[in-house]
């Protein structure tokens, strides 16, 4: 099937299938891809597109006994702690327990302070019950809770829970917030200024709302910092053709792992101020910080520290998550946003907004609530709770550090330190060759070595192409969240197959024999020390022997100088 240079199919508009006529003869369909929104068929979503439609199916073939090399997918693909193995956190599973099945109340085996807490929030429910709906910006005592988390985070600068809105995951009120913020048609149309790369929610959603997608790319040689430099490049360029008003700021950073320093937060802020631009700060990695030197400071406390010249001026929002952090609480869907300096009759409209779709998950909100009020010392599940959170956190932190520390011996990879968040974006090395296949088959590069990777070793990354990058540059995109035996057998096989594969700088020599090529990998797949530990057997050495010596298809022409 052909594909878009980002990865995703292209759709064949056979106008006669998309007019057919009913099987009765007497109507046409009235949703076509002719007929529907237009904007819809501009979303793409990396993180969820073709590669993981293909390891899905991979999966279903492993179950009905197709034979491949690897006995598992390994979904590396997405930020879901718990389907990588995270054990969920004990207190925050109790409460949610006791919430959706209060007869275990009566159950001693449940601490004392999660039943309290679980009663606590019932009796802010209509009926005592879960299920029924809360109010739209949330129940008022778990914003109550939020606020309180945000002012003990920020050091004591003032949060109200009129300004928290509980949504579903950070996801939600993001696009919420855009759906405030886009206006105009023309050169007068909202233009957005969202990193480079990105986490594609944010293009996925300004194609759906027809805003103008305003790219300023982070640093890749220092660490993916943002410069202030390029954000006035970009917004200076974008000024040409549209109304650009909306800074988005991801930070701990999504794909590319970078913590930013206090003065750059700084920098973005008096920016901001200057330029007259609304500021969207998406924290929702807050707790995943792990290099050493680095540290979260939240947009909200720095501008609040900078003074009235910013703290009454700067216009706000910030979003946090219940599916990040230690928690890894994906499946509850549970956030907020916070806006700050929101003028009054916009806020009401917010409310409006949000009222239409009644309330988010109660279930989620219950979540959030032990997120941000959990137990205290003293209570009979503290130590319990913060046990368990370090263990997550320090597992997580040497996660990171394995990652940067095993793809940078591989030649034609680089990472970057993961300073936090829970990925590395590294960046690889695509010799030509390899690019003229790609798109041969209509693929981007990465895309291409990324569906290579998935059919050959079972290992499911994001191409860096879903992420926006610089042109002439290829990553992928990687969560560090399986555990670590298994996260040390996924990076060796990703540096074994960079070596070995045609996507990759070739390893042998064009004088080197298929003989000599052949000897050595037999020796290296030898079913007794197996190549890869995930794999079930190695019938496939012959195949990956021909993949490395490349059977005549890698010339001298195609051995590169150093990648980078």
């Amino acid at each position: 099937m052909k594909r878009s240079l980002s990865g995703s199919p292209l759709v064949n508009q056979d106008r006669n299938v998309a007019g057919k006529m009913s099987q009765n003869g007497t109507t046409d369909r009235i949703l076509t891809l002719d007929s529907m929104n237009p904007s819809i068929k501009k979303v793409e979503y990396a993180v969820r597109g073709p590669i993981v439609t293909r390891a899905v199916e991979m999966e279903k073939e492993l179950k009905q006994g197709v034979k491949k090399p690897f006995t598992e997918v390994i979904k590396a693909n997405i930020g879901d702690a718990h389907a990588m193995g995270q054990k969920p956190i004990t207190f925050l599973r109790q409460v949610s327990a006791l919430c959706a099945y209060p007869e275990l109340l009566n159950d001693n085996k449940f601490p004392e302070d999660a039943k309290q807490k679980a009663v606590r929030v019932l009796q802010a429910c209509g009926g005592q019950s879960i299920g029924s709906y809360s109010a739209s910006q949330g129940i008022e005592i778990i914003r109550q809770d939020v606020a309180k988390y945000i002012e003990k985070r920020d050091g004591g600068i003032p949060s109200s829970a009129d300004d928290i809105y509980l949504s579903t995951g950070a996801s939600d009120s993001i696009v919420t917030m855009l759906k405030l913020l886009v206006a105009g048609e023309g050169a007068c149309r909202t233009g957005v200024l969202i990193p480079i790369p990105q986490y594609p929610l944010y293009s996925a959603a300004l194609a759906e709302l027809r805003a103008v997608q305003v790219n300023y790319f982070l640093d890749e040689e220092n660490c993916w910092a943002l410069d202030i430099k390029e954000l006035r490049r970009s917004l200076e360029e974008a000024r040409k053709h549209c109304n650009p008003k909306v800074l988005c700021i991801i930070n701990p950073g999504n794909p590319t792992g970078q913590v930013q320093s206090r003065k750059c937060i700084e920098d973005v802020i008096r920016f901001a101020a200057e330029e007259k631009l609304f500021l969207m700060a998406d924290e929702v990695y807050q707790d995943n910080v792990y290099a050493k030197g680095c540290a979260f400071h939240s947009f909200k406390k720095v501008l609040f520290e900078m003074g009235p010249k910013y703290s009454d001026v700067v216009e706000l929002a910030s979003f946090h998550s219940t599916s990040k952090g230690f928690m890894g609480e994906c499946g509850f869907r549970g956030g907020y946003m916070e806006v700050v300096n929101m003028d009054l009759a916009v806020k009401a409209q917010l409310t409006k907004l949000v009222s239409v779709r009644l309330c988010p998950p109660v279930t989620g909100q219950v979540v959030l609530d032990v997120v941000v009020n959990p137990p205290q010392p003293g209570d009979p599940s503290y130590k319990q709770f913060v046990a368990e959170k370090q263990v997550v956190l320090g597992d997580l932190a040497e996660k990171a550090r394995l990652t940067e520390e095993i793809l940078n011996q591989a030649p034609g990879i680089r990472c970057n330190p993961v300073q936090g968040a829970m990925y590395s974006f590294p960046r690889i090395h695509i010799p030509e060759r390899a690019v003229r296949l790609a798109k041969e088959e209509g693929q981007a590069p990465d895309m291409f070595f990324c569906m290579k990777l998935l059919e050959e070793t079972g290992i499911c990354v994001v191409p860096g192409s879903g992420f926006g990058q610089r042109e002439g540059t290829h990553h992928f995109r990687m969560t560090i969240l399986p555990p670590i035996d298994k996260l040390k057998v996924v990076l060796e096989c990703l540096k074994d197959f960079h070596q070995h594969s045609p996507t990759s700088t070739p390893r042998i020599g064009a004088g080197l024999s298929f003989l000599k090529a052949e000897q050595r990998l037999l020796r290296e797949c030898a079913p007794q020390t197996p190549r890869f530990p995930h794999f079930a057997s190695h019938t496939s050495c012959t195949q990956t022997v021909e993949t490395a010596a490349g059977l005549g298809r890698c010339g001298p022409s195609d051995v590169p100088g150093p990648p980078f």
